[in-house]
Protein backbone atom coordinates (compact mmCIF):
# COMPACT_ATOMS: atom_id res chain seq x y z
CA UNK A 1 0.00 0.00 0.00
CA UNK A 2 1.34 3.40 -1.18
CA UNK A 3 1.91 5.64 2.13
CA UNK A 4 -0.21 8.77 2.11
CA UNK A 5 1.95 11.19 3.45
CA UNK A 6 3.46 12.59 0.28
CA UNK A 7 5.60 15.00 -0.89
CA UNK A 8 4.46 18.21 -2.92
CA UNK A 9 5.72 16.16 -6.13
CA UNK A 10 3.96 13.30 -5.58
CA UNK A 11 0.80 15.14 -4.82
CA UNK A 12 0.89 16.37 -8.44
CA UNK A 13 1.67 13.12 -9.82
CA UNK A 14 -1.15 11.78 -8.10
CA UNK A 15 -3.61 14.38 -8.55
CA UNK A 16 -2.73 14.06 -12.70
CA UNK A 17 -3.08 10.35 -12.03
CA UNK A 18 -6.46 10.69 -10.46
CA UNK A 19 -7.67 13.36 -12.94
CA UNK A 20 -7.14 11.24 -15.87
CA UNK A 21 -9.36 8.43 -14.22
CA UNK A 22 -12.30 10.61 -13.94
CA UNK A 23 -11.73 11.66 -10.01
CA UNK A 24 -12.72 14.55 -8.56
CA UNK A 25 -10.28 15.77 -6.38
CA UNK A 26 -11.04 17.61 -3.15
CA UNK A 27 -8.31 19.69 -1.60
CA UNK A 28 -7.78 21.31 2.02
CA UNK A 29 -5.73 22.80 4.64
CA UNK A 30 -4.36 23.91 7.98
CA UNK A 31 -2.45 23.49 11.06
CA UNK A 32 -4.25 20.75 12.67
CA UNK A 33 -2.64 21.08 15.67
CA UNK A 34 -4.31 18.87 18.03
CA UNK A 35 -7.10 16.79 16.69
CA UNK A 36 -10.69 17.15 17.17
CA UNK A 37 -13.68 15.76 16.76
CA UNK A 38 -14.88 19.26 14.80
CA UNK A 39 -11.32 18.58 12.44
CA UNK A 40 -12.29 15.00 11.98
CA UNK A 41 -16.66 15.78 10.57
CA UNK A 42 -15.14 18.80 8.82
CA UNK A 43 -12.63 16.31 6.95
CA UNK A 44 -15.21 13.77 6.64
CA UNK A 45 -17.44 16.29 4.87
CA UNK A 46 -14.86 17.30 2.75
CA UNK A 47 -13.90 14.15 1.19
CA UNK A 48 -17.98 13.67 0.94
CA UNK A 49 -17.61 16.63 -2.19
CA UNK A 50 -15.38 14.58 -4.37
CA UNK A 51 -13.79 11.19 -4.81
CA UNK A 52 -10.49 12.01 -3.35
CA UNK A 53 -9.29 14.48 -0.56
CA UNK A 54 -5.90 15.94 -0.15
CA UNK A 55 -5.23 17.34 3.43
CA UNK A 56 -2.18 20.18 2.64
CA UNK A 57 -0.53 20.54 6.75
CA UNK A 58 0.63 23.48 7.48
CA UNK A 59 4.87 22.67 8.63
CA UNK A 60 5.59 23.58 12.46
CA UNK A 61 7.59 26.85 11.16
CA UNK A 62 4.62 28.67 9.43
CA UNK A 63 2.23 27.36 12.55
CA UNK A 64 4.80 29.33 14.73
CA UNK A 65 4.20 31.93 12.12
CA UNK A 66 0.86 31.51 12.03
CA UNK A 67 -0.64 30.68 15.89
CA UNK A 68 2.80 31.99 17.94
CA UNK A 69 5.04 31.05 20.56
CA UNK A 70 4.03 27.94 21.84
CA UNK A 71 2.72 26.14 18.94
CA UNK A 72 2.46 23.70 17.50
CA UNK A 73 1.76 21.39 20.18
CA UNK A 74 2.65 18.54 17.99
CA UNK A 75 5.57 18.30 15.64
CA UNK A 76 4.38 18.15 11.96
CA UNK A 77 5.58 14.57 11.40
CA UNK A 78 3.25 13.66 14.04
CA UNK A 79 0.02 15.72 12.67
CA UNK A 80 0.75 14.20 9.67
CA UNK A 81 0.28 10.70 11.05
CA UNK A 82 -2.63 11.33 12.91
CA UNK A 83 -4.34 12.77 9.50
CA UNK A 84 -3.12 9.86 7.19
CA UNK A 85 -5.11 7.70 9.59
CA UNK A 86 -7.71 9.00 9.36
CA UNK A 87 -10.47 7.02 6.70
CA UNK A 88 -11.57 10.06 4.58
CA UNK A 89 -7.96 11.02 4.29
CA UNK A 90 -6.60 10.11 0.96
CA UNK A 91 -3.03 12.22 1.03
CA UNK A 92 -1.16 14.16 3.25
CA UNK A 93 1.27 16.64 2.70
CA UNK A 94 3.35 18.97 4.42
CA UNK A 95 4.19 22.17 3.24
CA UNK A 96 6.94 25.03 5.13
CA UNK A 97 4.96 28.48 3.40
CA UNK A 98 2.30 30.41 5.68
CA UNK A 99 -0.09 30.18 2.91
CA UNK A 100 -1.38 27.02 0.30
CA UNK A 101 -0.80 28.07 -2.55
CA UNK A 102 2.25 26.12 -3.81
CA UNK A 103 -0.27 22.89 -2.44
CA UNK A 104 -3.01 24.20 -4.34
CA UNK A 105 -1.27 24.22 -7.55
CA UNK A 106 0.39 21.27 -6.87
CA UNK A 107 -3.03 19.56 -6.19
CA UNK A 108 -4.99 21.16 -8.82
CA UNK A 109 -8.48 20.37 -7.11
CA UNK A 110 -11.84 20.26 -8.42
CA UNK A 111 -12.68 21.51 -5.39
CA UNK A 112 -10.73 23.65 -2.19
CA UNK A 113 -13.18 23.26 1.47
CA UNK A 114 -12.34 25.54 3.94
CA UNK A 115 -14.56 25.48 7.43
CA UNK A 116 -17.05 28.30 8.05
CA UNK A 117 -14.57 30.25 9.68
CA UNK A 118 -13.75 31.55 6.42
CA UNK A 119 -15.95 32.82 3.47
CA UNK A 120 -14.70 32.80 -0.07
CA UNK A 121 -13.53 36.95 0.58
CA UNK A 122 -11.92 35.64 3.72
CA UNK A 123 -9.30 33.52 1.95
CA UNK A 124 -6.49 34.41 1.61
CA UNK A 125 -6.05 36.80 -1.82
CA UNK A 126 -2.84 34.87 -3.32
CA UNK A 127 -4.41 31.20 -2.69
CA UNK A 128 -8.12 32.70 -3.91
CA UNK A 129 -6.18 33.81 -6.88
CA UNK A 130 -4.69 30.24 -7.87
CA UNK A 131 -8.20 28.63 -6.93
CA UNK A 132 -9.64 31.22 -9.32
CA UNK A 133 -6.65 30.54 -12.05
CA UNK A 134 -7.52 26.36 -12.01
CA UNK A 135 -10.76 26.95 -12.00
CA UNK A 136 -11.77 25.46 -9.08
CA UNK A 137 -14.74 25.95 -6.99
CA UNK A 138 -14.76 26.77 -3.11
CA UNK A 139 -17.03 25.36 -0.97
CA UNK A 140 -17.07 26.24 2.64
CA UNK A 141 -18.34 23.71 5.58
CA UNK A 142 -20.36 24.76 8.11
CA UNK A 143 -18.06 25.33 11.54
CA UNK A 144 -18.86 22.72 14.28
CA UNK A 145 -19.41 25.30 17.09
CA UNK A 146 -17.23 24.28 20.10
CA UNK A 147 -14.89 22.94 18.80
CA UNK A 148 -11.30 24.78 17.94
CA UNK A 149 -7.47 24.07 19.17
CA UNK A 150 -7.27 26.92 21.01
CA UNK A 151 -10.28 26.36 23.28
CA UNK A 152 -9.11 22.90 23.84
CA UNK A 153 -5.73 24.91 25.19
CA UNK A 154 -8.05 27.39 27.40
CA UNK A 155 -9.32 24.51 29.24
CA UNK A 156 -6.12 22.73 29.44
CA UNK A 157 -5.16 26.01 31.37
CA UNK A 158 -8.29 26.02 33.50
CA UNK A 159 -6.79 25.30 37.49
CA UNK A 160 -8.59 22.23 38.46
CA UNK A 161 -8.99 20.22 35.65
Amino acid sequence: MQTKIIDINELAQRARESRAAGKKLVATNGCFDLLHVGHVRYLQAARGLGDMLAVGLNGDRSVRELKGNGRPINNEGDRAEMLAALECVDFVTIFPEMRATQFILAAQPAIYAKGGDYTSETLNAEERAALQKLGAEIRIIPFEKGYSTSLLLEQLRKPGR
